[in-house]
């Protein structure tokens, strides 16, 4: 998972983001609000660590934001050093998920987070089968059918696919789709997420004609989007 984290501290993001990338996520650290707000009009994240207190932007006017202007579903965790009761009755008023009291102990802040994205995000931790609509998605094997009729895939195409479904409607960056199918890879050529998104639109027949659109986004990436009527 990509894990935005706020705090105008660099030992805090740098520990938060220790504990969270030994955890398998990809961490991303940002030490002003506007710093992380310009991050998220551009980019990804399914998960964000606020700090309560930073210099330019509270962290409660950061979370407004992104409660008006981004998925309601990405979770988000606030690390504060204000323990009193009506900071924390203002922080989950604001949208959080969840809050924890500097300093922080490694082992919760992992079940912590472990505990948001598993709810945030049940269908990729639960089932083997994933099904949307006509297409059924069969995640140990790889395999993928539509109309009950198997598709010849490659896994980086399975896995494309599903992050396109599992994302319906939401603009995906190059870099978010980069992470999540190539993972580390980051040195494959740009073409070559163009022709796996193009395999993936042909094989799946993904077209209007059919009821969706898997198109570009302007100098961003991609989104898949279901039609209706």
């Amino acid at each position: 998972m990509r894990i935005a984290v706020l705090d105008d501290d660099p030992s805090q993001t740098d520990l938060v983001c220790q504990v969270l990338t030994s955890s398998g996520h990809t961490c991303h650290p940002f030490q002003s609000g506007k710093e992380i707000l310009n991050q998220l009009r551009r980019e990804s994240y399914d998960m964000l660590v606020l700090d309560w207190q930073v210099p330019d932007l509270s962290g409660p006017e950061v979370l407004r934001w992104v409660r008006d202007k981004l998925p309601r579903t990405i979770p988000v965790l606030f690390i504060t050093s204000r323990s009193g009761e009506d900071d924390i009755v203002e922080g989950l008023a604001a949208g959080a998920d969840d809050y924890m009291i500097k300093p922080i102990r490694r082992s919760e802040l992992v079940a912590r987070v472990q505990a948001l994205l598993r709810r945030a995000y049940p269908i990729q931790n639960s089932s083997e089968q994933i099904v949307f609509n006509d297409y059924l998605f069969e995640t140990r094997s790889g395999r993928l059918t539509l109309a009950g009729k198997p598709i010849e895939i490659t896994q980086k195409e399975f896995d494309l696919a599903l992050l396109f479904f599992r994302n319906l409607g939401r603009p995906l960056s190059r870099a978010y789709i980069l992470e999540a199918v190539w993972s580390r890879d980051v040195d494959i050529p740009s073409r070559t997420m163009d022709t796996h998104v193009s395999r993936v639109r042909s094989k799946l027949q993904l077209r209007p004609e059919n009821g969706y659109r898997l198109a570009p986004v302007y100098s961003y990436g991609y989104r898949l989007e279901q039609l209706t009527g």
